[in-house]
């Protein structure tokens, strides 16, 4: 479950947290939501849509500077049959490393505590901050 503490970026728009779930070998991807309720991409708003890939680039380049990793993979699900599930708008951004088996590890997501996500918020805001 996300918290307050999970939060890296807010403004009239968009929330940027550490997502409460971890990937094997990709821990600390962040989730971007849209502050006010849409279901999926075809409800969003276009001004919302356009400030959520903004704000996409700005932490995908922090997160490549404060992970030192060898890509970034965004994703968004709309749908029950692309596995959206939470149906609240929402888009993720995973670290990526060579051969880090993202594909298979991602059905095997583990809960991350308060400590482990905090780790991660504090090293994007460094970047985003400084």
């Amino acid at each position: 479950m996300l918290k307050q503490s999970d939060l890296v970026y807010k403004d009239k728009l968009v929330s940027v947290f550490i997502n409460s779930f971890f990937i094997k070998g990709n821990e600390g991807h962040l989730i971007i939501v849209s502050n006010k309720h849409y279901e999926n991409l075809y409800d969003l708003e276009p001004k919302c849509g356009h400030r959520i890939l903004e704000i996409s680039q700005k932490m995908a380049v922090a997160m490549k500077k404060t992970y030192r990793c060898d890509g970034i993979t965004i994703r968004q699900n709309n749908e029950p049959a692309s596995e959206q599930h939470a149906f609240h708008y929402h888009m993720h951004i995973f670290p990526r490393y060579k051969n880090d088996n993202f594909e298979k590890n991602l059905n095997h997501k583990k809960i991350s505590t308060y400590k482990q996500r905090l780790v991660f918020v504090n090293k994007i805001k460094r970047v985003l901050y400084k």
